[in-house]
């Protein structure tokens, strides 16, 4: 049967993740896979889960297995407000943070509205955006005189050909795909130009809790709670099979997601919300987040000690602070899309940096993962990769 003609038109704005379908036809263990942003294992509370279980249910008994508040348990609303000194009313429970995304885009993107992003920014952000019919927009954030001025011309020529530019999706720390992190004078003049041009911000931090190195950056939400929705989520922190995540925002603004959750999926997921609040309220989180810390900070070391052993003259990469990715930069030359078939059947996945930029450019960077593949298969991993490179 034909059914072409019975999707909507919303389905031709949907773009395929080349991750997920890495995912969907390779076994991760049989290969060097450096491609998705997997947390490790290890750091799962696997062995505490069945006592964590049934802490809560001792806790809170049947209301664990019931339907919940759209907004998410007065449970877990008080514990990340507590950690992050926001009023609960501002807090809203989402089923996982790519539905925070994804539901600010539904709320307020009207197809042919703009929606600014970091170049190169997160690949399920520009799905999400691209399905609500967005015109996605990439402005490149390089900390230099030259870089600020073409951000704000950038931005003065969408607003005089009257386009209506929504907000500007940015992930601040520890960037996916890059690695990198925004300065406070970065992010003060994304704050000044939102409220200059009357746009919000959407910041995404997946990777925050995860710094290994140097000093936290405050937070854009922090910098300009009125323009903000700031998103958060415990994927990276507890489990991402969970899919649990928070929006951080103004009252008004939430309302529209809890009316637009109705819809959704009418609550988030209740026993995954009591186990949060346990794994915050006990400790637990953050006596994880040290063993964790550690464990992703020795595996960026030993990726880049790596890389400066085998990669050749001419490719260049990110240095992160935390999270979980390093960007590479090679050669113009050099087609990482291209090249990526011959990579597979060599045994190593990547992906390729083009994938993460509104407009495909860059076709010479690749993202490289470290905090899923095991310590001793990275050096194998790098090794084919260089030699493909050079």
């Amino acid at each position: 049967m034909d059914y072409s003609e019975l999707f909507s038109a919303d389905t031709h704005n949907f773009m395929r993740s080349p991750v997920r379908d890495i995912f969907k036809k390779v076994d991760l263990s049989k290969i060097y896979s450096f491609a998705g942003g997997y947390p490790h294992p290890s750091t799962f509370p696997t062995d505490r889960l069945a006592s964590m279980v049934e802490t809560v249910r001792q806790k809170y008994g049947d209301k664990i297995l019931q339907y919940g508040a759209t907004q998410g348990t007065n449970e877990l609303q008080e514990a990340l407000s507590k950690r992050y000194d926001v009023p609960a009313d501002n807090i809203q429970i989402t089923t996982s943070s790519q539905q925070g995304i994804d539901v600010t885009a539904r709320v307020l993107v009207d197809p042919g509205d703009v929606v600014l992003v970091a170049d190169p920014s997160y690949l399920g952000a520009i799905q999400s955006f691209k399905s609500y019919r967005a015109d996605i927009v990439g402005l490149d954030l390089t900390p230099s005189f030259e870089a600020s001025k073409q951000r704000r011309a950038t931005i003065q020529a969408l607003v005089d050909a009257g386009k209506k530019i929504k907000f500007f999706y940015t992930v601040p720390d520890f960037q996916n795909p890059s690695g990198e992190t925004l300065t406070l004078a970065q992010r003060s003049e994304l704050v000044a130009l939102a409220r200059e041009f009357g746009f919000l911000i959407l910041e995404d931090c997946p990777y925050r809790e995860l710094r290994y190195e140097g000093q936290p950056q405050t937070t854009i939400y922090t910098l300009a709670p009125e323009r903000t929705i700031h998103l958060g989520s415990f994927s990276k922190v507890f489990a991402p099979g969970l899919r649990l995540g928070w929006m951080i925002a103004a009252p008004e603004i939430l309302d529209k997601v809890y009316v637009c959750k109705q819809a959704l999926d009418l609550c988030p997921p209740v026993l995954d919300q009591y186990l949060a609040a346990e794994w915050l309220s006990s400790g637990e989180l953050d006596r994880n987040l040290e063993k964790t810390r550690e464990l992703y900070r020795g595996k960026r070391d030993l990726m880049i000690s790596m890389l400066e052993k085998y990669m050749p003259e001419g490719v260049s990469w990110t240095h992160p602070e935390g999270g979980l990715f390093l960007f590479l930069t090679l050669p113009e030359h050099i087609d990482t899309v291209a090249l990526y078939d011959k990579a597979l059947a060599a045994g190593v996945a990547y992906v390729a940096g083009s994938f993460f930029y509104a407009n495909g450019t860059h076709r010479n960077t690749m993202r490289l993962s470290y905090s899923f593949i095991d310590d001793e298969k990275i050096e194998g991993g790098i090794r084919i990769l260089a030699s493909l490179i050079r």
